[in-house]
Protein backbone atom coordinates (compact mmCIF):
# COMPACT_ATOMS: atom_id res chain seq x y z
CA UNK A 1 0.00 0.00 0.00
CA UNK A 2 1.41 3.32 -1.22
CA UNK A 3 1.27 6.09 1.94
CA UNK A 4 2.26 9.59 1.41
CA UNK A 5 3.61 11.46 4.85
CA UNK A 6 3.72 14.84 3.46
CA UNK A 7 -0.18 14.42 2.85
CA UNK A 8 -0.76 12.60 5.89
CA UNK A 9 1.01 16.02 7.67
CA UNK A 10 -1.21 18.52 5.46
CA UNK A 11 -3.84 16.72 7.22
CA UNK A 12 -2.61 16.70 10.67
CA UNK A 13 -2.09 20.47 9.98
CA UNK A 14 -5.87 21.33 8.50
CA UNK A 15 -7.20 19.35 11.70
CA UNK A 16 -5.09 21.07 14.20
CA UNK A 17 -6.30 24.37 12.46
CA UNK A 18 -9.78 23.30 13.68
CA UNK A 19 -8.97 24.12 17.01
CA UNK A 20 -10.40 26.32 19.98
CA UNK A 21 -9.09 29.87 19.60
CA UNK A 22 -7.86 29.83 23.12
CA UNK A 23 -7.85 26.38 23.99
CA UNK A 24 -6.67 25.04 21.24
CA UNK A 25 -8.27 21.89 21.35
CA UNK A 26 -11.43 20.28 19.74
CA UNK A 27 -13.42 19.12 22.61
CA UNK A 28 -16.12 16.35 22.02
CA UNK A 29 -19.85 18.01 21.49
CA UNK A 30 -18.22 21.25 20.77
CA UNK A 31 -18.06 23.35 17.52
CA UNK A 32 -14.76 22.42 17.06
CA UNK A 33 -15.06 18.74 17.40
CA UNK A 34 -18.11 19.00 14.79
CA UNK A 35 -16.42 21.33 12.15
CA UNK A 36 -13.90 18.77 12.40
CA UNK A 37 -16.24 15.53 11.55
CA UNK A 38 -17.72 17.77 8.72
CA UNK A 39 -14.08 18.49 7.40
CA UNK A 40 -13.46 14.59 7.22
CA UNK A 41 -16.83 13.53 5.73
CA UNK A 42 -16.05 16.41 2.93
CA UNK A 43 -11.95 14.70 2.51
CA UNK A 44 -13.82 11.56 2.40
CA UNK A 45 -15.95 12.57 -0.53
CA UNK A 46 -13.43 14.38 -2.30
CA UNK A 47 -11.59 11.48 -2.64
CA UNK A 48 -14.42 10.08 -4.76
CA UNK A 49 -15.87 8.17 -1.59
CA UNK A 50 -19.67 7.81 -0.61
CA UNK A 51 -20.10 9.53 3.32
CA UNK A 52 -21.68 8.91 6.02
CA UNK A 53 -22.33 10.86 9.02
CA UNK A 54 -23.92 9.87 12.62
CA UNK A 55 -24.75 11.71 15.28
CA UNK A 56 -25.09 10.55 18.88
CA UNK A 57 -26.69 12.07 21.88
CA UNK A 58 -24.27 11.06 24.75
CA UNK A 59 -23.66 12.33 28.24
CA UNK A 60 -21.50 14.89 28.16
CA UNK A 61 -20.20 17.62 30.12
CA UNK A 62 -19.56 21.35 28.67
CA UNK A 63 -17.18 24.16 29.83
CA UNK A 64 -19.50 27.02 29.84
CA UNK A 65 -16.39 29.52 30.97
CA UNK A 66 -12.56 29.67 31.03
CA UNK A 67 -11.62 28.53 35.14
CA UNK A 68 -9.30 29.89 37.42
CA UNK A 69 -7.56 29.52 40.60
CA UNK A 70 -5.51 31.49 42.78
CA UNK A 71 -3.86 31.81 46.41
CA UNK A 72 -4.61 35.25 48.34
CA UNK A 73 -2.09 36.19 51.29
CA UNK A 74 -3.67 38.14 53.43
CA UNK A 75 -2.87 41.94 54.19
CA UNK A 76 -2.21 43.51 57.42
CA UNK A 77 -5.12 46.35 57.87
CA UNK A 78 -7.03 44.64 60.89
CA UNK A 79 -10.66 44.31 59.53
CA UNK A 80 -9.85 43.80 56.29
CA UNK A 81 -8.06 40.77 55.58
CA UNK A 82 -11.72 39.09 57.18
CA UNK A 83 -14.39 41.48 55.14
CA UNK A 84 -12.43 41.21 51.82
CA UNK A 85 -9.33 39.23 51.67
CA UNK A 86 -6.74 40.21 48.68
CA UNK A 87 -9.66 43.29 48.19
CA UNK A 88 -8.89 47.09 47.30
CA UNK A 89 -8.44 47.88 51.08
CA UNK A 90 -6.35 44.68 52.34
CA UNK A 91 -2.98 46.43 51.98
CA UNK A 92 0.11 44.35 52.26
CA UNK A 93 -1.73 41.55 50.70
CA UNK A 94 -0.76 39.54 47.82
CA UNK A 95 -2.49 36.76 44.80
CA UNK A 96 -0.81 34.19 43.25
CA UNK A 97 -3.16 33.90 39.97
CA UNK A 98 -2.69 30.71 38.09
CA UNK A 99 -2.22 29.99 34.40
CA UNK A 100 -5.11 27.86 32.54
CA UNK A 101 -4.19 25.08 31.07
CA UNK A 102 -0.40 25.52 32.10
CA UNK A 103 -0.52 25.43 35.71
CA UNK A 104 -4.00 23.62 36.00
CA UNK A 105 -6.57 22.03 33.85
CA UNK A 106 -10.00 20.64 34.25
CA UNK A 107 -10.71 16.70 35.11
CA UNK A 108 -13.32 15.01 33.01
CA UNK A 109 -17.19 15.81 34.66
CA UNK A 110 -16.10 18.33 36.79
CA UNK A 111 -18.63 20.22 38.35
CA UNK A 112 -19.63 23.94 39.41
CA UNK A 113 -19.13 26.44 41.84
CA UNK A 114 -17.58 29.65 42.78
CA UNK A 115 -15.36 29.29 45.49
CA UNK A 116 -13.73 33.07 47.05
CA UNK A 117 -11.17 33.37 49.58
CA UNK A 118 -14.04 35.48 51.25
CA UNK A 119 -15.63 31.84 52.19
CA UNK A 120 -12.67 30.87 53.60
CA UNK A 121 -12.97 27.18 52.52
CA UNK A 122 -10.15 25.38 53.79
CA UNK A 123 -8.01 23.05 52.00
CA UNK A 124 -7.51 19.29 53.34
CA UNK A 125 -4.15 17.18 52.73
CA UNK A 126 -5.48 14.27 51.70
CA UNK A 127 -1.84 12.33 50.46
CA UNK A 128 -2.32 10.04 47.93
CA UNK A 129 -5.54 9.64 48.49
CA UNK A 130 -5.16 6.13 50.59
CA UNK A 131 -6.62 6.97 53.87
CA UNK A 132 -10.36 6.43 54.60
CA UNK A 133 -10.48 8.41 57.79
CA UNK A 134 -8.52 11.14 56.09
CA UNK A 135 -11.12 11.35 53.75
CA UNK A 136 -14.00 11.36 56.04
CA UNK A 137 -12.52 14.62 57.55
CA UNK A 138 -12.52 16.34 54.60
CA UNK A 139 -16.07 17.25 54.29
CA UNK A 140 -17.25 20.95 52.70
CA UNK A 141 -13.12 21.44 52.42
CA UNK A 142 -10.97 21.19 49.43
CA UNK A 143 -9.46 18.08 49.04
CA UNK A 144 -5.38 17.74 48.31
CA UNK A 145 -4.49 14.93 46.73
CA UNK A 146 -1.11 14.00 45.22
CA UNK A 147 -1.17 11.38 42.91
CA UNK A 148 1.09 9.64 39.62
CA UNK A 149 -0.25 7.10 37.33
CA UNK A 150 -1.41 3.92 39.65
CA UNK A 151 -1.51 5.61 42.86
CA UNK A 152 -5.15 6.03 41.91
CA UNK A 153 -7.75 6.73 39.92
CA UNK A 154 -9.59 9.36 38.70
CA UNK A 155 -13.08 8.00 39.23
CA UNK A 156 -11.88 6.92 42.41
CA UNK A 157 -10.98 9.58 43.89
CA UNK A 158 -14.02 11.89 42.55
CA UNK A 159 -16.88 8.65 43.79
CA UNK A 160 -15.18 9.41 47.14
CA UNK A 161 -15.34 13.68 47.02
CA UNK A 162 -18.82 13.15 46.16
CA UNK A 163 -19.35 10.71 48.75
CA UNK A 164 -17.83 12.43 51.80
CA UNK A 165 -19.22 15.43 50.36
CA UNK A 166 -16.01 17.75 49.58
CA UNK A 167 -16.43 21.53 48.41
CA UNK A 168 -13.73 20.79 45.36
CA UNK A 169 -11.10 18.46 44.73
CA UNK A 170 -7.43 19.15 43.80
CA UNK A 171 -5.33 16.30 42.05
CA UNK A 172 -1.59 17.16 41.82
CA UNK A 173 0.65 15.50 39.63
CA UNK A 174 4.40 14.75 40.74
CA UNK A 175 7.13 13.13 40.42
CA UNK A 176 6.83 10.65 43.29
CA UNK A 177 9.86 8.99 42.20
CA UNK A 178 12.36 11.34 43.64
CA UNK A 179 13.75 11.60 40.43
CA UNK A 180 14.90 8.60 39.30
CA UNK A 181 12.01 7.74 37.40
CA UNK A 182 9.91 10.85 36.59
CA UNK A 183 6.81 10.41 34.76
CA UNK A 184 6.86 11.25 30.90
CA UNK A 185 4.84 15.20 31.84
CA UNK A 186 7.89 15.69 34.01
CA UNK A 187 10.07 15.63 30.92
CA UNK A 188 8.23 17.76 28.50
CA UNK A 189 10.94 19.92 26.60
CA UNK A 190 10.71 23.30 27.64
CA UNK A 191 8.68 22.68 31.00
CA UNK A 192 12.24 21.64 32.58
CA UNK A 193 11.87 21.02 36.34
CA UNK A 194 7.96 20.84 36.46
CA UNK A 195 4.95 18.24 35.80
CA UNK A 196 2.46 20.15 33.59
CA UNK A 197 -0.65 19.01 34.53
CA UNK A 198 -3.19 16.96 32.22
CA UNK A 199 -6.33 15.99 31.44
CA UNK A 200 -7.85 12.81 32.38
CA UNK A 201 -11.76 11.80 32.52
CA UNK A 202 -13.77 9.19 34.76
CA UNK A 203 -15.74 6.11 34.39
CA UNK A 204 -18.99 7.20 33.95
CA UNK A 205 -20.38 4.07 34.69
CA UNK A 206 -19.14 4.16 38.10
CA UNK A 207 -21.58 7.04 38.62
CA UNK A 208 -25.72 6.75 39.47
CA UNK A 209 -25.25 10.65 38.94
CA UNK A 210 -22.39 13.04 38.85
CA UNK A 211 -21.76 15.54 41.48
CA UNK A 212 -22.82 19.03 39.98
CA UNK A 213 -21.00 21.11 42.60
CA UNK A 214 -17.26 19.92 43.25
CA UNK A 215 -15.01 21.09 40.81
CA UNK A 216 -12.24 18.76 39.39
CA UNK A 217 -9.20 20.06 38.47
CA UNK A 218 -5.40 19.13 38.40
CA UNK A 219 -2.36 21.00 39.04
CA UNK A 220 1.17 21.32 38.37
CA UNK A 221 3.24 19.94 41.34
CA UNK A 222 4.68 23.26 41.73
CA UNK A 223 0.81 24.80 42.29
CA UNK A 224 0.31 21.88 44.58
CA UNK A 225 3.34 22.17 46.67
CA UNK A 226 2.38 25.72 46.93
CA UNK A 227 -1.03 25.09 47.80
CA UNK A 228 -0.08 22.73 50.53
CA UNK A 229 2.91 24.52 51.66
CA UNK A 230 0.30 28.04 52.03
CA UNK A 231 -3.15 27.33 52.43
CA UNK A 232 -3.46 23.81 53.92
CA UNK A 233 -0.56 24.13 56.47
CA UNK A 234 -0.78 28.17 56.41
CA UNK A 235 -3.25 30.89 56.35
CA UNK A 236 -3.55 31.98 53.00
CA UNK A 237 -7.02 31.53 51.01
CA UNK A 238 -8.19 29.32 48.19
CA UNK A 239 -10.06 30.64 45.15
CA UNK A 240 -11.70 28.50 42.94
CA UNK A 241 -13.84 28.99 40.11
CA UNK A 242 -15.51 26.62 37.76
CA UNK A 243 -18.56 26.85 35.47
CA UNK A 244 -19.29 23.42 33.90
CA UNK A 245 -22.44 21.68 32.81
CA UNK A 246 -21.98 18.19 33.24
CA UNK A 247 -25.64 16.87 33.70
CA UNK A 248 -26.94 16.91 29.84
CA UNK A 249 -26.46 15.38 27.09
CA UNK A 250 -24.07 16.51 23.68
CA UNK A 251 -24.29 15.12 19.98
CA UNK A 252 -20.90 13.76 18.90
CA UNK A 253 -20.43 13.06 15.28
CA UNK A 254 -19.56 10.16 13.26
CA UNK A 255 -18.04 10.55 9.87
CA UNK A 256 -17.27 7.10 7.48
CA UNK A 257 -15.63 7.71 4.22
CA UNK A 258 -17.49 4.27 2.36
CA UNK A 259 -15.66 2.23 -0.34
CA UNK A 260 -18.45 -0.24 -1.38
CA UNK A 261 -17.32 -3.65 -2.10
CA UNK A 262 -18.92 -7.20 -3.07
CA UNK A 263 -20.40 -7.71 -0.01
CA UNK A 264 -21.64 -6.31 2.84
CA UNK A 265 -18.74 -7.79 5.02
CA UNK A 266 -16.43 -4.96 6.73
CA UNK A 267 -13.25 -3.66 7.17
CA UNK A 268 -13.49 -0.61 9.55
CA UNK A 269 -10.29 1.66 10.10
CA UNK A 270 -10.81 4.37 12.63
CA UNK A 271 -9.10 7.06 14.95
CA UNK A 272 -10.79 9.60 16.88
CA UNK A 273 -10.91 13.03 15.66
CA UNK A 274 -11.77 14.46 19.19
CA UNK A 275 -8.98 15.93 21.69
CA UNK A 276 -9.11 16.77 25.23
CA UNK A 277 -10.48 20.05 25.61
CA UNK A 278 -6.84 22.02 26.38
CA UNK A 279 -4.97 20.71 23.92
CA UNK A 280 -4.15 20.55 19.90
CA UNK A 281 -3.99 17.16 20.02
CA UNK A 282 -1.69 16.62 17.57
CA UNK A 283 -0.77 13.44 18.24
CA UNK A 284 -3.63 11.83 20.33
CA UNK A 285 -5.15 11.49 17.93
CA UNK A 286 -4.76 14.08 15.19
CA UNK A 287 -2.01 11.53 13.99
CA UNK A 288 -4.18 8.91 13.99
CA UNK A 289 -6.96 10.88 12.18
CA UNK A 290 -4.58 12.17 9.74
CA UNK A 291 -3.84 8.17 8.77
CA UNK A 292 -6.65 7.28 8.68
CA UNK A 293 -7.60 10.33 5.63
CA UNK A 294 -4.38 9.25 3.69
CA UNK A 295 -5.46 5.53 3.78
CA UNK A 296 -8.71 6.16 2.43
CA UNK A 297 -7.02 8.19 0.17
CA UNK A 298 -5.10 5.79 -0.90
CA UNK A 299 -8.08 2.97 -0.68
CA UNK A 300 -9.70 5.30 -3.71
CA UNK A 301 -7.08 5.56 -6.01
CA UNK A 302 -6.32 1.71 -5.33
CA UNK A 303 -9.97 0.85 -6.53
CA UNK A 304 -9.93 3.11 -9.63
CA UNK A 305 -6.77 0.33 -10.71
CA UNK A 306 -8.61 -2.79 -9.09
CA UNK A 307 -11.99 -2.18 -9.19
CA UNK A 308 -14.46 -3.34 -6.36
CA UNK A 309 -13.26 -5.09 -3.61
CA UNK A 310 -14.68 -8.00 -1.66
CA UNK A 311 -15.59 -6.59 1.27
CA UNK A 312 -16.93 -3.04 2.12
CA UNK A 313 -13.74 -0.58 3.62
CA UNK A 314 -15.00 2.00 5.86
CA UNK A 315 -12.89 5.08 6.87
CA UNK A 316 -14.50 6.08 9.96
CA UNK A 317 -13.22 9.18 13.02
CA UNK A 318 -14.72 9.04 16.74
CA UNK A 319 -16.13 11.66 18.64
CA UNK A 320 -16.48 11.30 21.96
CA UNK A 321 -13.18 9.11 22.53
CA UNK A 322 -11.15 11.18 25.13
CA UNK A 323 -14.30 11.23 27.90
CA UNK A 324 -15.29 7.67 27.65
CA UNK A 325 -15.27 6.33 24.04
CA UNK A 326 -18.59 7.63 23.55
CA UNK A 327 -18.65 7.73 19.96
CA UNK A 328 -17.15 3.87 19.29
CA UNK A 329 -19.64 2.98 21.98
CA UNK A 330 -22.62 4.63 20.33
CA UNK A 331 -22.17 3.95 16.75
CA UNK A 332 -21.08 0.17 18.07
CA UNK A 333 -24.71 -0.09 20.00
CA UNK A 334 -26.59 1.23 16.42
CA UNK A 335 -25.33 -1.08 14.26
CA UNK A 336 -24.57 -3.92 16.65
CA UNK A 337 -26.65 -6.54 14.44
CA UNK A 338 -25.03 -5.59 11.25
CA UNK A 339 -21.76 -5.91 12.70
CA UNK A 340 -22.28 -9.12 14.45
CA UNK A 341 -22.76 -10.45 10.96
CA UNK A 342 -19.97 -8.58 8.82
CA UNK A 343 -17.53 -7.21 10.77
CA UNK A 344 -14.78 -9.17 9.03
CA UNK A 345 -12.05 -6.64 11.11
CA UNK A 346 -11.30 -3.19 12.62
CA UNK A 347 -8.25 -1.88 12.62
CA UNK A 348 -7.67 1.34 15.70
CA UNK A 349 -4.97 3.84 14.97
CA UNK A 350 -4.59 6.09 18.53
CA UNK A 351 -1.63 7.42 18.78
CA UNK A 352 0.22 5.56 16.18
CA UNK A 353 3.29 7.75 16.42
CA UNK A 354 6.98 8.11 16.90
CA UNK A 355 8.54 11.49 18.44
CA UNK A 356 11.15 13.26 16.32
CA UNK A 357 13.62 12.32 19.44
CA UNK A 358 13.83 9.11 18.98
CA UNK A 359 17.23 8.87 20.96
CA UNK A 360 15.74 9.82 24.44
CA UNK A 361 12.06 9.05 23.98
CA UNK A 362 12.69 5.29 21.92
CA UNK A 363 11.55 4.65 18.42
CA UNK A 364 8.84 1.34 19.63
CA UNK A 365 5.63 0.56 17.34
CA UNK A 366 3.10 -1.82 18.74
CA UNK A 367 1.24 -3.66 16.75
CA UNK A 368 -1.57 -6.73 18.14
CA UNK A 369 -4.96 -7.75 17.83
CA UNK A 370 -6.86 -10.76 18.79
CA UNK A 371 -7.00 -13.27 16.42
CA UNK A 372 -3.74 -15.27 15.85
CA UNK A 373 -5.20 -15.43 12.18
CA UNK A 374 -4.47 -11.70 11.47
CA UNK A 375 -1.42 -11.18 13.52
CA UNK A 376 0.41 -14.00 11.79
CA UNK A 377 -0.52 -12.31 8.43
CA UNK A 378 0.77 -9.06 10.14
CA UNK A 379 3.93 -10.87 11.13
CA UNK A 380 4.37 -11.97 7.84
CA UNK A 381 3.96 -8.43 6.16
CA UNK A 382 6.26 -6.78 9.06
CA UNK A 383 8.95 -9.64 7.75
CA UNK A 384 8.46 -8.87 4.51
CA UNK A 385 8.52 -4.49 5.04
CA UNK A 386 11.80 -5.54 6.71
CA UNK A 387 13.18 -7.16 3.86
CA UNK A 388 12.33 -4.71 1.26
CA UNK A 389 12.58 -1.25 4.24
CA UNK A 390 10.97 0.89 2.49
CA UNK A 391 12.37 4.21 2.48
CA UNK A 392 14.19 3.13 5.38
CA UNK A 393 11.49 2.92 8.11
CA UNK A 394 12.64 -0.62 8.92
CA UNK A 395 15.76 0.64 10.21
CA UNK A 396 14.63 3.38 11.50
CA UNK A 397 11.79 2.29 13.71
CA UNK A 398 11.28 -0.78 15.93
CA UNK A 399 8.20 -2.79 15.04
CA UNK A 400 6.48 -5.39 17.83
CA UNK A 401 4.08 -7.86 16.77
CA UNK A 402 1.96 -9.15 19.85
CA UNK A 403 -1.41 -11.17 20.00
CA UNK A 404 -3.83 -10.08 22.83
CA UNK A 405 -6.59 -12.85 22.63
CA UNK A 406 -7.79 -13.00 26.21
CA UNK A 407 -11.45 -12.24 27.58
CA UNK A 408 -11.70 -8.82 28.90
CA UNK A 409 -10.17 -7.14 31.19
CA UNK A 410 -7.41 -10.23 31.55
CA UNK A 411 -3.41 -9.62 31.33
CA UNK A 412 -4.05 -11.09 28.02
CA UNK A 413 -6.67 -9.13 26.58
CA UNK A 414 -6.78 -6.22 24.28
CA UNK A 415 -7.54 -3.12 26.18
CA UNK A 416 -10.79 -1.27 26.61
CA UNK A 417 -8.72 1.82 26.25
CA UNK A 418 -9.52 3.21 23.02
CA UNK A 419 -12.07 2.68 20.55
CA UNK A 420 -11.49 -0.89 19.22
CA UNK A 421 -12.33 -1.93 22.95
CA UNK A 422 -16.21 -1.62 21.71
CA UNK A 423 -15.63 -3.39 18.55
CA UNK A 424 -14.12 -6.10 20.26
CA UNK A 425 -16.28 -6.77 23.83
CA UNK A 426 -19.49 -4.76 23.15
CA UNK A 427 -20.21 -7.28 20.16
CA UNK A 428 -20.73 -10.12 22.61
CA UNK A 429 -24.66 -8.99 23.77
CA UNK A 430 -24.58 -12.65 25.18
CA UNK A 431 -22.71 -15.50 26.74
CA UNK A 432 -20.98 -17.43 23.88
CA UNK A 433 -20.99 -14.21 21.70
CA UNK A 434 -17.43 -14.16 19.76
CA UNK A 435 -15.32 -11.13 20.01
CA UNK A 436 -15.02 -8.93 17.50
CA UNK A 437 -11.51 -8.64 15.13
CA UNK A 438 -9.37 -6.27 15.90
CA UNK A 439 -5.71 -4.93 15.18
CA UNK A 440 -4.12 -1.99 17.25
CA UNK A 441 -1.23 0.65 16.75
CA UNK A 442 0.17 2.15 19.48
CA UNK A 443 3.56 4.31 19.07
CA UNK A 444 6.23 5.95 21.64
CA UNK A 445 7.28 9.08 22.91
CA UNK A 446 4.63 11.28 23.13
CA UNK A 447 5.36 12.83 26.91
CA UNK A 448 3.45 15.80 25.72
CA UNK A 449 0.32 13.48 25.96
CA UNK A 450 -3.11 15.34 26.98
CA UNK A 451 -1.12 18.65 27.63
CA UNK A 452 -1.04 22.14 26.01
CA UNK A 453 2.08 21.15 24.70
CA UNK A 454 0.91 18.46 22.39
CA UNK A 455 1.25 20.71 19.27
CA UNK A 456 2.94 19.80 15.82
CA UNK A 457 6.73 20.91 16.85
CA UNK A 458 7.26 16.99 17.60
CA UNK A 459 5.19 15.65 15.36
CA UNK A 460 6.85 13.19 12.99
CA UNK A 461 4.56 12.50 9.88
CA UNK A 462 7.34 10.06 8.32
CA UNK A 463 6.16 7.22 11.74
CA UNK A 464 2.59 6.83 10.29
CA UNK A 465 3.85 5.34 7.29
CA UNK A 466 5.05 2.15 9.30
CA UNK A 467 1.11 1.32 10.58
CA UNK A 468 -0.27 2.77 7.55
CA UNK A 469 1.73 0.50 4.85
CA UNK A 470 1.31 -2.45 7.12
CA UNK A 471 -2.29 -2.42 8.17
CA UNK A 472 -3.11 -1.06 4.76
CA UNK A 473 -1.28 -3.92 2.86
CA UNK A 474 -3.58 -6.28 5.13
CA UNK A 475 -7.01 -5.05 4.10
CA UNK A 476 -5.78 -4.68 0.71
CA UNK A 477 -4.35 -8.29 0.54
CA UNK A 478 -7.74 -9.58 2.08
CA UNK A 479 -9.88 -6.89 -0.13
CA UNK A 480 -7.95 -7.76 -3.51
Amino acid sequence: TDFDPVQARLFAEGLLALGHPEWEGRMSGTLEEHNTAQSNFDNFTSFGLSATMDTFAVPMFEILEEPTLSICSRGNVPGWSEVAPCGPGDFGSSQSVFTHREDFVIQGYSGTADIRYVDEVPVTDLGNGSEDQAWSSAALTIGLVFGQGGVTSNTEIFLRAQANDLSALILVTYDASGGTNPPNNCKITGDEGRCVPYFKSVDTSQFENFPDGIPFIMVSDQVGFQIRDDVANGSSLLSISTNVDNQGERDVKVPCGVLPGKSDKLIIFGAHHDTVYGGPGAVDDTSGTATVLELARQFAKMAEDRGEPKYTIKFCTWGGEEEGLHGSKAYVSAYVTALQENLRLYINLDMNHVDIDFETRGNGVWLFGNDRGDTKHIEGIVDTFKRENPRGLASTYSINVDTKDGPKNSPDGMPYNSDHGPFVYDLQREEGDPPGRALVCYGSGSWEYHTYHDDMDRFNEESLAVSGIIYGTYAAWLSW
